[in-house]
């Protein structure tokens, strides 16, 4: 689900920080940087890192073309490879016979055994394509307010984690709670009454 999709899911963000002037130019170089980089025909499992929103599949940041209006927007890229464990279980087993025929042993160590079933899996993950997920980010900078389109755990957490690692930003997840501690109406001894607070709703 995505910023043009019929029905979607938004996770808000608070943006903890200020970038370095001039703020496009850093921005740009960040994600160009942290551009998804395709694994097809290489070992890797997964890859993660940013893309277009208007192109996801060929990542290019060139001209600013992430810039719409007063917002930045642009999209995560998770890729992974996922193979079928009876596959891997159908090569490892081919391939311990015919380590097996080769030597002429009746057993294979342990260590054998594992580097056969990673030798497998670096064939197979060398093979099949990875499935590409998109998810679009929507960031309006000035107001230090970003939305993200997805309430996966694992998606959530890849963003908060790549983008610190991209613009040495944090990442506050708008929820009811830290809402209520940013509300500029709130009186000093009221937030530190709400900071004190648990998740059961008790002081303490």
């Amino acid at each position: 689900m995505g910023l043009l999709a019929a029905t979607t899911s938004i996770c808000r963000y608070r943006v903890n920080g200020r970038l370095e002037e001039p703020i496009l130019d850093t921005i740009a170089a960040g994600l160009k940087k942290f551009a998804i980089n395709d694994i097809d025909g290489n070992p890797s499992e997964q890859a993660v890192g940013w893309t277009s929103f208007e192109n996801p599949y060929l990542p290019d940041f060139e001209d600013s073309n992430f810039v719409m209006g007063t917002a930045l927007v642009f999209a995560l890229r998770l890729d992974k490879k996922t193979i079928p464990n009876k596959l891997v279980q159908k090569h490892v087993t081919a391939e311990c016979a015919k380590r097996l025929k080769e030597s002429g042993r009746e057993h294979l160590s342990a260590n054998e055994k594992k580097m056969i079933k990673d030798h497998v899996l670096n064939m197979l993950n060398m093979k099949i394509p990875a499935t590409p997920n998109v998810y679009d980010v929507v960031w309006h900078y000035e107001q230090g307010d970003l939305w993200f389109f997805s309430n996966l755990k694992g998606a959530n957490e890849q963003l908060e984690t790549l983008f610190a690692k991209t613009f040495h930003l944090n990442l506050i997840r708008r929820i009811p709670y830290t809402m209520a501690a940013d509300a500029p109406q709130l009186k000093d001894h009221q937030r530190d009454a709400l900071l004190k607070l648990t998740p059961e709703g008790h002081a303490s």
